[in-house]
């Protein structure tokens, strides 16, 4: 796993980190039972999620999750779809044009291999999905990504390496790499 980030998980960054999971979880539950035409509350809602206006012409399908929500960057004219998560404490910037399929999952940090380091840190770093790319339905985007310019992900793909611009990626089959 990239380690652009990593963190002490004993430490006052992981807990200001803490906190803030805290308070955006309370607000993504309730935006996630507003009525889909309250565009007020919704709009009240994102802006304290992500801490500023989610841009007029991005289109977010409730529900919608996030862990950390002010390092998601959306770019004009991104649609995101149902069910979506993103857990962006590394960052995660989608381009302007990004369509983004139901059930889509983003992940910027996670823990190191080591069973002795696992409970100690967290580790990780930022996706950025270029601009014009289509996420199919279940993909998962692992720490460190990043997603080139019109490229496509098919539907339950797991990317965990760079994807070039104008390229398919498939494939969600796990594989045994090392043992220890």
């Amino acid at each position: 796993m990239p380690s652009d980030h990593l963190m002490r998980i004993h430490s006052p960054e992981f807990k200001a980190m803490a906190e803030r999971v805290l308070r955006v979880t309370e607000l993504t539950s309730r935006l996630n039972v507003l009525p889909f035409d309250d565009e007020a509350g919704k709009a009240e809602l994102f802006e304290r999620i992500l801490g500023r206006p989610l841009p007029s012409k991005v289109t977010l399908y409730p529900p919608f999750y996030t862990d950390h929500g002010l390092r998601l960057d959306l770019a004009e004219r991104v649609f995101i779809n149902q069910n979506c998560t993103f857990l962006d404490y590394a960052g995660i910037r989608l381009g302007e044009r990004v369509m983004v399929g139901p059930k889509v999952t983003f992940i910027t940090v996670g823990h190191p291999v080591d069973p002795g380091e696992r409970r100690e840190w967290l580790s990780g770093g930022p996706i950025d999905v270029a601009e014009n790319v289509w996420i199919g339905a279940g993909a998962t985007i692992l720490p460190g990504v990043s997603i080139g310019r019109d490229a496509v992900v098919a539907a339950g793909a797991v990317v965990a390496d760079d994807v070039p611009p104008a390229t398919l990626v498939t494939g969600g089959k796990a594989t045994v790499n090392r043992q220890w």
